[in-house]
């Protein structure tokens, strides 16, 4: 995995960022996580399309097109050999002397990308994990995927130390999301997750997991739920790139169901995976 993108060459690894990238200073630019599959990127056009949304969001032109993004991405996959795993892509506002506002017209966009391997999270999925709790201290455009991290890394920290999965997000009692996926909780056989607004990133495998269940004939509810309802829920997942599905069996100290991966959340699992087989073989 020694190929990267760097604007529109595949190049080596090493000495690529400028210290004075906006990026690397201020976290100003977006990126993408695009899910790998058996040599196939996973719903590409749609992390394009978010892609271009959150570039418009903080004023950020562009410089290629996206036919010449997703042509670089498939070059940089092939030159990598990667079989599964993520694709990784950058765009920062440019390299300029440090100043808060805006750089001048004649500052480039600076783009990079690279692969990493990753095995599918199977063994999760099929036996499932658990959850912490924290208060979500994100920013308040959080449907904006930009590069500014540090309070999921925080989150992600404290899943990590009590040996969790992920760390679910609260805003006061409304649960938003967790630190690096979308949540769901199912009550009576309906699915809910918090609308796609502000609060939340609207994540590929969100919008399809919703389109799945529309498949499967299973209600899906976009609103917002409180601590109290998910901790009372039948069921409980997350989802995320390459995450996929993965049920939630304890958050913090309370078990949720029957402690085990429920009916409803395997089912759209299967359907999942499904969607994946189809996918590697055409």
């Amino acid at each position: 995995m020694s190929k990267m993108l760097f604007q529109d060459q595949l190049i080596e690894r090493d000495n690529v960022v400028d210290i004075e990238d906006r990026g690397y200073q201020f976290g100003d630019g977006v990126y993408e996580v695009i899910g790998v599959y058996d040599n196939k990127a996973f719903m590409m056009d749609e992390h394009m399309e978010r892609l271009q949304r959150s570039a418009r969001e903080i004023q950020l032109e562009l410089p290629f097109s996206i036919d010449d993004f997703k042509s670089n991405l498939e070059e940089l996959r092939a030159a990598n050999e990667l079989v599964e795993g993520i694709i990784y892509l950058q765009v920062s506002r440019g390299a300029s002397s440090r100043w808060h506002e805006f750089p001048a017209s004649d500052v480039s966009p600076v783009i990079v990308a690279y692969t990493r391997a990753e095995e599918r999270p199977t063994k999760v999925e099929d036996e499932g994990g658990t959850a912490v709790l924290t208060e979500d201290i994100r920013w308040l455009r959080c449907d904006i995927k930009t590069l500014n991290l540090l309070p999921n890394v925080l989150a992600k920290q404290k899943a990590v130390e009590n040996g969790a999965v992920e760390a679910i997000l609260h805003r006061g009692d409304i649960v938003t999301e967790a630190c690096a996926s979308n949540v769901f909780m199912v009550k009576d056989g309906e699915v809910y997750t918090h609308p796609a607004n502000n609060y939340i990133l609207n994540g590929i495998t969100r919008i399809k997991i919703i389109e799945l269940c529309d498949e499967l004939d299973i209600k899906v509810h976009e609103a917002a739920f409180t601590v109290d309802e998910l901790l009372a829920a039948d069921e409980v997942f997350v989802s995320a790139t390459k995450s996929d599905i993965i049920p939630i069996l304890k958050v913090g100290d309370q078990t949720i169901g029957n402690g085990s991966p429920g009916v409803v959340t395997l089912r759209i699992l299967e359907e999942f995976r499904s969607l994946i087989r189809e996918l590697t073989k055409a």
